[in-house]
């Protein structure tokens, strides 16, 4: 046995220096394994030359370039592994692996090949009996439709084309694959009805369609003779609904399913009563399926042991029983549905609870910790919950996200964190609770995102939270913080993205330690009662001026632009703002600040700044709020402002302005004289106040009527030398041209040749054209 094996033996020994293989016969080698060795190279030729080889390995590996056409020539291949490879592209083709009649198992995914399969799957249909079983070519760049010809592949028990660009719907081929045991087309471009002749294939076991733009109907014959069915996932890439499930209530399915996924489409309204015989059920999810009522009592009477339970998005009833029963590591999602009563004390293995956006009430349980030990993530946000938190969290050892806001939580946040070192998210914002920040909250290293706004919390902000090396959202707005602004938030806070602290009871300065946050993209001290002047080194943080690495992350927050409160759930890392509205600011606007080239909302209102509004704001071009009202600003308002195309909110009401108010680009929508009231200097509309030099006075004003015969004389005079010009001018034109063809034979040759030529083009255009319309 060790002699047929020596390659894979070798391949397992440590870090190999050298390596003698003489007089082997090599060419007679029969197995082929070089998997994860890091090779980096385009795809080797040499072992083209081992005509006898049957199983050639490469997977996992740094091979790029096409596949190479001397495949075509390995007749006895059986199986072929270029998978993970990354870089392996171009097309497949008959030349390169469409003529393999013996190969059985092809394993190309997670590449970049590209273009569509057609000439690859005909090559091989025509083979007079394609051996190949397992065909995987998921996670490359694929396209175009699906080919007919996949149906001719009839000894294929798994069709694996997942994460491409397929477009068009399943071709009707497909039912002829008698044998198909795993068909996964998901995450595709796929677009259509789905064909009810899938129904035929009885060995099918897996079937996942999930993420492409399905519509029409589906029913009971899409499943007619799946009698061994055991997953099923089915759903839209959009979430407006175009596919609908509709089956009698009184259908008995062929198959036992243990997995089943159904998202996006259309199940509800009633909880589907086809899941009555299903009591195999390990992973059921249906969530945004229009689902309405409660769940009905035979489902929980099924005694299922659940892997996962996912019904998010949907407009269930009811209460949860404490009896469902989970797999280690199980998972509930009920997330934005109508569930009510209490929370559900449920089994131990459960690890991940999202009970968010729904009418629950009463108190989180007191021993959720000793009950539940295992969870992991918790949210029971947006839900009507009362009570303190309980001190049994502080067992959850290995929690990572404890999300509990907007309820009418209250009292004291519980100085229990000690225990918790794994937890990232902490959301308590939008409750009741009062107190300080507990010590034990700064030793939380992990923690990335921690929310405690609109409470009524108070005291400094802890320097134990120093050790939150790793946060990026610091939310304490709308408490009753007080203090100085921390200098050290600056130091050790350096992965900030979001920092507020706005509508609390901050004294003092801004310290300038808060410019060296630079991937920062949202700042808002607004409503305290800081002092002294804006830092000018504000202006070089980069975070408002470029994208860094592509930051993309999940939060919440409030954040006041366009002159309202707008909720951002999910799409955070879009904003970019800074508000230091409504403090005690002095001192001018710093120039620097028109370096922040992608801020989103600029609010300095309510201060005492003095100046000029910097000259260069109008290189703020992504800028859509602007607020400078009630200040002690001066001069005018800066042209390059017109320039700024993106602003649609405006507000530079009760300051110093002066001279007219431009008119031109943006500054034609901003009509509403509010914009502007309070500044005695400014002119011009909206304003009813007119500038100097305008020549639109009133006709019952003094001098009027002399004014009004001026401009009837100028005009007068201006059409008496109109009508004096126009005559030499058509004189000049008309024998301009027309006499220098009286004269030049040869150029009235050539003219009337061109009108005769232009003459016959028009005709033959108006033929056609009537000629096609008839068509």
């Amino acid at each position: 046995m060790a002699s047929t094996h020596w390659l894979q033996a070798v391949n397992m020994l440590p870090p190999l220096k050298e390596l003698y293989l003489p007089a082997c016969g090599l060419s007679s080698l029969v197995v082929l394994d070089l998997s994860n060795n890091g090779f980096d190279s385009s795809i080797p030729s040499w072992h083209f030359n081992m005509s006898a080889l049957e199983y050639l390995n490469l997977n996992s590996n740094d091979l790029r370039g096409e596949v190479p056409d001397g495949f075509a020539d390995m007749n006895f291949l059986r199986y072929l592994d270029l998978s993970k490879n990354s870089f392996i592209e171009g097309k497949l083709s008959r030349r390169n692996l469409g003529s393999l009649c013996n190969l059985q198992v092809l394993d190309l995914s997670a590449n970049s090949l590209n273009g569509d399969i057609g000439e690859f799957t005909s090559g091989l249909s025509q083979c007079n009996n394609c051996s190949l079983v397992s065909l995987h070519l998921g996670y490359n760049n694929l396209g175009g439709f699906l080919p007919d010809s996949l149906g001719r592949l009839r000894n294929l028990k798994f069709l694996l084309l997942e994460k491409n660009y397929f477009l068009g719907s399943i071709p009707e081929s497909i039912s002829n694959l008698s044998s198909l045991e795993s068909l996964d087309l998901s995450e595709n471009g796929m677009k259509g009805t789905i064909p009810r002749s899938l129904g035929q294939l009885s060995s099918l076991v897996s079937l996942d369609i999930i993420l492409n733009q399905w519509e029409g109907v589906i029913i009971e014959a899409h499943f007619s003779n799946l009698t061994s069915l055991k997953e099923l996932s089915v759903s839209s890439k959009f979430s407006n609904i175009t596919l609908t499930f509709s089956v009698s209530p009184n259908w008995i399915p062929p198959f036992k399913l243990n997995y089943i996924e159904i998202s996006s489409c259309q199940v509800g309204p009633e909880f589907p009563a086809w899941l009555r015989n299903q009591n195999e059920l390990q992973y059921v999810a249906m969530w945004n399926a229009g689902i309405k009522g409660s769940i009905p009592e035979w489902f929980w009477k099924l005694d299922l042991v659940l892997e996962m339970l996912d019904l998010r998005f949907n407009q269930i009833t009811g209460t949860v029983p404490n009896s469902i029963k989970f797999m280690p590591q199980g998972q509930l999602f009920l997330y934005k549905n109508h569930f009510m009563g209490p929370l559900p004390v449920l089994s131990p293995n459960v690890s991940v609870l999202y009970l968010g956006h729904n009418m629950f009430s009463g108190p989180i349980p007191h021993d959720i910790g000793e009950k539940m030990p295992m969870l992991t993530d918790v949210d029971f946000s947006f839900n009507l919950l009362n009570g303190s938190l309980p001190s049994s969290i502080g067992n959850l050892n290995s929690l990572i996200n404890f999300v509990v806001s907007d309820n009418q939580l209250t009292g004291k946040i519980p100085d229990i964190w000690n225990n918790t070192p794994f937890l990232s998210i902490v959301d308590m914002s939008n409750n009741s609770l009062y107190g300080s920040i507990p010590d034990s909250l700064g030793s939380l290293t992990a923690l990335k995102f921690l929310r405690l706004s609109r409470n009524n919390l108070s005291g400094e902000i802890l320097p134990t939270l120093q050790n939150c090396t790793s946060i990026e959202n610091l939310d304490v707005g709308h408490n009753r913080f007080s203090g100085d602004i921390p200098t050290w938030i600056g130091e050790t806070m350096l992965s900030l993205l979001v920092l507020n602290l706005r509508s609390n009871l901050f004294t003092g300065v801004i310290p300038r330690r808060i410019c060296n946050l630079s991937h920062l993209h949202l700042l808002d001290l607004a409503e305290n009662n800081l002092s002294g002047s804006i830092p000018r080194c504000i202006g070089n943080i980069s975070g408002f001026s470029c994208i860094i690495n592509n930051t993309r992350y999940e939060a919440q927050l409030w954040v006041v632009a366009k002159g309202t409160n707008l909720f951002y759930d999910g799409n955070l890392f879009l904003v970019n703002s800074l508000n230091l509205a409504s403090n005690n600011l002095s001192g001018d606007i710093p120039e620097e600040l028109a370096n922040l080239s992608r801020l989103g909302t600029l609010n300095l209102s309510m201060n005492h700044l003095t100046g000029k509004i910097p000259p260069r704001i109008g290189h703020l071009q992504w800028l859509e709020t602007l607020d400078l009202s009630k200040n002690q600003l001066s001069g005018i308002i800066p042209p390059s402002m017109v320039s700024m195309t993106s602003l649609n909110h405006l507000n530079l009401s009760y300051n110093n302005l002066s001279g007219k108010i431009p008119l031109t680009y943006q500054f034609q929508t901003f009509i509403d004289p509010s914009i502007y009231e309070g500044n005695k200097g400014l002119c011009g509309p909206p304003l009813p106040t007119k500038c100097k030099g305008d020549d639109d006075e009133p006709l019952n004003s003094p001098g009027s009527g002399r004014k009004d015969d001026e401009h009837g004389d100028r005009d007068e005079d201006q059409m008496l030398w109109f009508y004096l010009s126009m005559e030499p001018g058509f004189v000049v034109g008309f024998w301009g041209v027309c006499g220098t063809l009286i004269v030049k034979k040869s150029w009235r040759r050539v003219y009337f040749q061109f009108i005769d030529h232009m003459k016959e083009r028009l005709m033959v255009f108006v033929l056609l054209k009537l000629a096609g319309r008839r068509r």
